[in-house]
C-alpha cells in the first residue's frame, strides 16, 4: 500500500514512538526520567554522614542496654531502690551466703583463682538453688571502681518493704505486748541490720524507717542482721511523724532514745505497748519526731562514755524491755 513503508507481517521492534525505549527517539528514554528529590546525606547508606549516624545510634543503644551482653550482669550505674544490688568481693559474698541473704545469681569471673572462700561460696549457692554464672572478668571490672571484686559477685534482689499497717496487724495477731522500733536519721545500713537483729532477738514485731533520708535494707543490712531481716518485717513510712501519731492513737507509748532524756531506763515502765524511736548518734532525733514522743529515755552510764552507738543503745533498751516483760 502506498504511504505505508512497513512490510505486511513485519514486527515493529520499538512499539509506538511514544513509548519507545530503544532506537532513534526512544533510546535511553527511561534513563532521562526524573528520580525525585535527592535524599539527605544521612539516608544514603554509602555516604560518610550515614555511617557516622549509624555508629552513633549503635553506641547509644549499647549504652542503654549495657550489660552486658551474654553474661546478663546488671548494667553499670547507680542502683535504684527498685533494682537489684551486687555484692562484690569474696568475704562480703561469703558472709551474705552464710547469712542466708536471698540472692538470684552468683557471678564468677573466668579464670578466677580458686580458694576456700570461692569453693564455699559456690557450694552454698548451689545448695540454695542460686544460679551460678561464669562471666568475663571485664564485666565485673565495670561494676567495681577499684576492680576489687576478686572475681566474685552476688546479685541480691530489692527488698520488699511492708506497710506500717502491716506491723500493727502483726502486733494484734502475735498475742504479745506490742514492741516496735522506729529509726530516725539512721543512715548506716550496718546500724539498721543490727537493730533488726536485736528486735527479732528480744520479741519485737517489726521495724519502721522513713522513706527518705534513711538507710535501706541493702545486702550490708541483710548481712549484719544475720538473717533476721528474712523473718522480721521492715516497713517504710512516707511520713514517720504521722505514723507515730497513728500508733499513739492506737494505744502505744512513743519513747525516744537520747542521752539527755527526762526518764532513765531504770524508771521506765515497758508493760504497755511501746514504740522505741532511735535517732542517729550524731544528729539524734529530729525535732518533729522528738515533739511527738511521750517521753525521752536515757541509759544510765557507769563510765565517762557520753553516748552509745545507735544500734547498741537500741539493743540495751530492748533487752531491758524483754527482761521487764518476762517478770510480769
Amino acid at each position: 500500500m502506498a504511504g505505508n513503508s512497513q512490510r505486511r507481517g513485519a514486527i515493529r521492534k520499538g512499539g509506538t514512538k511514544k513509548g519507545a525505549v530503544v532506537g532513534s527517539g526512544g533510546k535511553r528514554r527511561r534513563g532521562l526520567e526524573g528520580r525525585g528529590a535527592t535524599p539527605p546525606a544521612e539516608a544514603r547508606t554509602k555516604h560518610p554522614a550515614a555511617k557516622r549516624a549509624a555508629a552513633a545510634a549503635k553506641a547509644k543503644a549499647a549504652q542503654q542496654n549495657r550489660p552486658s551482653g551474654k553474661s546478663g550482669v546488671p548494667r553499670v550505674g547507680r542502683k535504684s531502690d527498685d533494682g537489684p544490688e551486687l555484692v562484690l568481693g569474696r568475704n562480703p559474698v561469703l558472709e551474705c551466703l552464710r547469712a542466708d541473704v536471698p540472692a538470684t545469681a552468683l557471678y564468677v569471673a573466668v579464670g578466677t583463682e580458686n580458694d576456700e572462700r570461692l569453693t564455699e561460696s559456690v557450694q552454698r549457692a548451689a545448695d540454695m538453688g542460686i544460679s551460678i554464672l561464669e562471666v568475663p572478668r571485664t564485666d565485673l571490672d565495670r561494676l567495681s571502681a577499684n576492680g576489687m571484686h576478686q572475681g566474685l559477685a552476688l546479685q541480691v534482689p530489692p527488698y520488699r518493704y511492708a506497710h506500717p499497717d502491716d506491723l500493727m496487724d502483726r502486733v494484734k495477731t502475735s498475742g504479745e505486748p506490742g514492741l516496735l522500733v522506729a529509726l530516725d536519721n539512721i543512715s548506716d545500713p550496718r546500724n539498721l541490720g543490727a537493730v533488726i537483729r536485736s528486735v527479732a532477738a528480744f520479741g519485737g514485731q517489726g521495724v519502721v524507717i522513713p522513706q527518705r533520708r534513711s538507710a535501706s535494707v541493702t545486702a550490708v543490712a541483710w548481712r549484719t542482721s544475720a538473717g533476721a531481716a528474712a523473718r522480721l518485717p521492715v516497713a517504710r513510712a512516707t511520713n514517720l511523724t504521722r505514723t507515730l501519731k497513728d500508733w499513739a492513737a492506737q494505744g502505744f507509748q512513743i519513747v525516744g532514745l537520747d542521752a539527755g532524756g527526762d526518764t532513765t531506763l531504770d524508771d521506765f515502765d515497758a508493760s504497755v505497748p511501746t514504740v522505741v524511736v532511735v535517732g542517729s548518734e550524731g544528729k539524734g532525733l529530729s525535732r518533729l519526731v522528738r515533739e511527738n514522743c511521750d517521753s525521752i529515755l536515757s541509759i544510765p552510764m557507769a563510765g565517762p562514755v557520753e553516748s552509745l552507738n545507735a544500734s547498741v543503745a537500741a539493743g540495751v533498751v530492748l533487752a531491758d524491755i524483754a527482761r521487764q516483760r518476762r517478770a510480769i
